[in-house]
């Protein structure tokens, strides 16, 4: 398994992995797909030019398939060193603990070359694989926030995970 950055190039490859996955994606994930046009995932991606976002692929290392995805959101730099991760397997790539081996590879990526101290999940509780995912990686529930997140129609709540550099230590 590898992590590397997001790019235009992944466009096509993306997108048939978005198609087949927008039954899963409509229930967990805010707002359309970002691959429904080239020209949508190139706005999309516009996101990742400031410091504040960093956009990561999950890859196989022996044919660079994506497997994955992660992005390291919200990055608060000074007395916090700290950011949000989310996330999303594909329904082909779900299940086969792709997903555990990237996340642990961010985590390790995130407290080296990012320089961060913290890495947050905001999961929703029905969400029983995410949540089993932040679990095996070392992040440790902090708190429960009530209608945190519009998706799918409704505000949603959510489960805070955490972990800490020291933790990985």
């Amino acid at each position: 398994m590898a992590i590397r950055y997001l790019s235009l190039g992944d466009f096509d490859e993306l997108a048939a992995l978005h198609e087949e996955s927008a039954e899963l994606f409509a229930r967990w994930l805010p707002g359309p797909p970002v691959t429904r046009t080239y020209e949508d995932f190139e706005r999309y991606l516009t996101r990742f030019d400031g410091p504040a976002n960093e956009g990561f692929l999950i890859c196989l290392r022996d044919s660079g398939a994506i497997v994955g995805r992660i992005n390291v959101n919200n990055i608060l730099r000074g007395t916090h060193q700290s950011a949000i991760v989310g996330y999303s397997a594909y329904a082909s790539t779900a299940g086969r603990g792709y997903m555990t081996e990237g996340l642990r590879l961010l985590v390790g990526y995130a407290f080296g070359e990012m320089e961060l101290h913290r890495l947050e999940a905001n999961i929703q509780p029905a969400n029983t694989a995410s949540l089993n995912l932040v679990k095996r990686v070392g992040f440790r529930r902090e708190g429960f926030s009530p209608r945190f997140q519009f998706i799918d129609g409704a505000w949603r709540d959510h489960e805070r995970w955490a972990i800490i550099a020291e933790a990985t230590a």
